[in-house]
């Protein structure tokens, strides 16, 4: 793993947060390697639009999606059940850097393309029963920057915010995940695509 760590930016930004922990590393890899990584992966996941079930309609899914990791992953949100492909070996270099970075256990990983400023994930917190207690969720984003927001679960009226940009890592831990909410939201302004790569653990039953 410490091969993985050779040129890697990681002192991370602290970002003051009551109730959890946010950590943000800029400039993340060479950037050489952070184009490579982005342009595989975009090119070469096997994306999805879901659809969610709101009464008798089916919503598509404002992004697309890949769902990797190891065969007892499964993972389910809002209804959806996502059984896990393998990961690639750029997911596993991300992985690994993920973990060096966190000291926590990762094993699979939610890939989301944000296609254009339309693309966007609403208000929720990632905190589904099979990810535990307190999860570490460690956050790449490449490609566009986009406008990540954050609000207390029980005072949904004010939100805090930061951008994304590309080459970045963003890890949220502690017990962040009961006490906030985040989204991506929906931007007024032309995007290019953003890939967003987040890491979690799922213990095996």
């Amino acid at each position: 793993m410490a091969e993985h760590l050779k040129q890697i930016h990681a002192e991370p930004e602290i970002i003051p947060l009551q109730d959890g922990e946010l950590l943000f590393f800029h400039n993340l890899f060479p950037q050489q390697e952070a184009e490579r990584l982005s342009d595989t992966l975009t090119r070469d996941l096997p994306w999805r639009q879901d659809q969610l079930r709101f009464g008798n309609r089916q919503i598509p899914i404002p992004r697309l999606q890949s769902w990797h990791g190891e065969a007892h992953c499964k993972y389910s949100y809002s209804g959806l059940a996502l059984p896990p492909l393998p990961l690639t070996a750029e997911l596993v270099r991300l992985r690994d850097v993920a973990m060096a970075l966190t000291g926590a256990p990762l094993n699979c990983v939610l890939c989301n393309l944000y296609r254009d400023e339309a693309d966007s994930v609403g208000w929720h917190a990632d905190d589904e029963k099979e990810l535990g207690p307190n999860p570490t969720i460690a956050s790449f984003s490449f490609g566009e920057t986009r406008r990540f927001q954050l609000r207390r679960t029980r005072e949904r009226g004010r939100s805090t915010s930061l951008d994304l940009p590309h080459n970045s890592l963003l890890v949220m831990r502690g017990s962040l995940q009961h006490h906030w909410q985040h989204q991506i939201p929906k931007s007024k302004t032309p995007k290019t695509p953003r890939l967003n790569l987040t890491f979690r653990y799922i213990a095996a039953q």
